[in-house]
């Protein structure tokens, strides 16, 4: 609860859901004591809760390490130990479906799709991945990183349970167009639907669409998020530089392991009396940096979310993004700049153009803001989304009832 990220996808629509059905949720006592506080102030009698975790191992999210080397080994650990406890309730409880809602990746199994019962797995990622052409600009250790992602989700795609999961799934959710591709390759073309993970609540959307409008004068450009490596925030402050505006300035909200190469960055580019980097801040202190600025500018190069684009349309603010993964399915003409990935001076050159047109034309910068907060409104809040996945549901499980028996089916 009140989290964003995998946390809050995952307890967005178990809430969502159990609006319409009964809703009994496997996942890790990592998250026990958040759920239970919400639970114990907010009731909802169709929401049950079971915590599992392999051989008692509960995953340290607050850790301080810096590679989360054990999330994988548990994650997987956690799907055979969830099967055996799904199955261990099928013997008491009679359920329509079965659905895998995070992890948020398509290259690691769910083995829920083993149950007796219609599977959707997603919505899922994953499959976003850097262009080549802008890993050059990495260091060594993120090139290695990226090198290392690409071998991992190939090596994935060749988990016998990950084929299993897919041939078995009633329905498959696609978060991009390449995670799509990839199920398509592993054989799920016809059971295949696009789907973001990511949605807000309408009374979050109510909340950000009562910030002041954004102004030109000075006009503030802003990138919110971890300062990782693939998030891109160095091609923004090339972009910002190269854009050469007067009296313009760039915020950056956030921290993280490139924070000491962007500052470097930004003392290269000569504008460090231009930049602020505000560090990582509480959620309203953010919000009210961003109720200060303009423009979002978020050139993620592998992002298969983007909640920060949502948030800043649901504000009014234009975006500025690569168009690759999330952002590029979620923002559109009406509300931004999507930036084609084709090189990264090519991407520089055309962010840069999009911050002078912005700067010089504040109706059109008002004019994309609202266009951006019906666009979250309409087709990225989790009160329509409920009543399209309910539909969904009862699609899957008529579907299913209508199949063929066959010698699978038999055996259970």
């Amino acid at each position: 609860p009140h989290r964003g990220s995998e946390p809050g996808v995952g307890w967005n629509m178990a809430l969502a859901m159990s609006q319409y059905h009964q809703v009994h949720v496997l996942t890790t006592a990592a998250h026990k004591a958040g759920i239970e506080a919400e639970l114990a102030i907010n009731a909802h009698p169709n929401l049950r809760v079971t915590y599992v975790d392999p051989i008692g191992w509960i995953y340290n999210w607050k850790s301080k390490r810096k590679l989360h080397l054990g999330v994988n080994f548990h994650y997987y650990f956690w799907q055979i130990q969830a099967y055996f406890q799904a199955r261990s309730l099928l013997r008491t409880e009679k359920f329509d479906l079965a659905h895998h809602v995070t992890y948020v990746r398509y290259y690691t199994p769910s083995l829920l799709a083993l149950l007796p019962l219609p599977f959707i797995w997603g919505p899922v990622g994953g499959a976003e991945a850097a262009p080549p052409p802008f890993r050059v600009d990495f260091h060594w250790r993120n090139r290695i990183f990226e090198t290392l992602r690409d071998l991992v989700r190939g090596l994935g795609e060749l988990d016998p349970f990950v084929r299993l999961a897919v041939r078995k799934s009633a329905l498959l959710l696609a978060v991009t167009a390449d995670t799509a591709d990839r199920f398509k390759h592993l054989g799920g073309r016809d059971r295949l639907q696009l789907m973001s993970e990511v949605s807000l609540q309408l009374a979050e959307i109510d909340c950000l669409g009562q910030l002041p409008p954004p102004s030109i004068k000075p006009i503030r450009f802003i990138s919110m998020g971890r300062l990782l490596h693939w998030k891109g925030f160095h091609l923004g402050l090339r972009a910002f530089a190269e854009a050469d505006l007067p009296d313009a300035e760039f915020w950056v909200v956030g921290n993280g392991p490139e924070d000491r190469s962007l500052r470097q960055l930004v003392r290269q580019l000569k504008i460090e009396h231009k930049v602020h980097f505000w560090g990582m801040i509480p959620r309203a202190e953010a919000l009210e940096k961003l109720s200060q600025s303009s423009v979002l500018v978020h050139p993620s190069l592998h992002d298969s979310g983007g909640w920060v684009c949502l948030e800043a349309m649901a504000a009014g603010r234009p975006v500025i993004c690569l168009d690759l993964g999330g952002p590029g399915v979620q923002v559109t003409a009406a509300t931004g700049y999507k930036v084609a990935p084709t090189t990264p001076i090519a991407a520089v050159t055309a962010m840069a153009q999009a911050m002078r047109r912005l700067a010089e034309d504040e109706p059109l910068i008002h004019q994309m803001g609202q266009a951006g907060k019906l666009h979250v409104k309409e087709n990225y809040c989790w009160q329509s989304r409920e009543l399209w996945l309910n539909d969904l549901y009862a699609q899957v499980v008529a579907d299913y009832a209508r199949r063929p028996l066959g010698k699978v089916d038999r055996v259970y």
